[in-house]
């Protein structure tokens, strides 16, 4: 799979997946097994303690594992995820989320992933597991 497809794949998603619309997610960079994609931290997503709420953080670092997974043109959906917050991030934050595969099998792939502020500091340190359909993105 070439750079060029993988990022027509990521722009398929990006459009068609209603969470990542409602977080105004940028595709920085995609290319098979990684994915580079940005948002800022809006109002509508901070919790009570006026920090962004973690299913915020983690719906960010989900779609770009599900970027990076789906990149090779076939499907790939989760099977398991584990987030850890070592920081909270804030109101006006541009998050960067850089997902990265480690193994990739005919059946399954495994893949990790660091949400950063853009200036630096670890927000979330996501892992996640897929199962790869033999099916691919009905893409225009």
């Amino acid at each position: 799979m070439s750079e060029k497809e993988a990022l027509r794949i990521a722009e398929f998603m990006r459009q068609h997946d209603q969470v990542a619309v409602w977080l105004g997610v940028e595709i920085l960079e995609v290319r098979p097994g990684y994915a580079r994609l940005a948002m800022t931290v809006r109002e509508d997503m901070l919790n009570a303690a006026g920090v962004c709420q973690g299913g915020v953080t983690f719906s960010l670092a989900d779609f770009a594992f599900a970027v990076a997974a789906n990149s090779h043109g076939r499907v790939a959906l989760a099977v398991s995820a584990q987030i850890y917050y070592p920081s909270a991030a804030r109101l006006g934050d541009r998050l960067v989320a850089e997902a990265r595969e480690i193994n990739l099998t005919e059946k399954a792939g495994i893949y990790e992933v660091e949400v950063r502020r853009e200036e630096g500091p670890l927000v979330a340190f996501f892992t996640g597991q897929v199962v790869r359909r033999p099916d691919s993105f009905p893409l225009p």
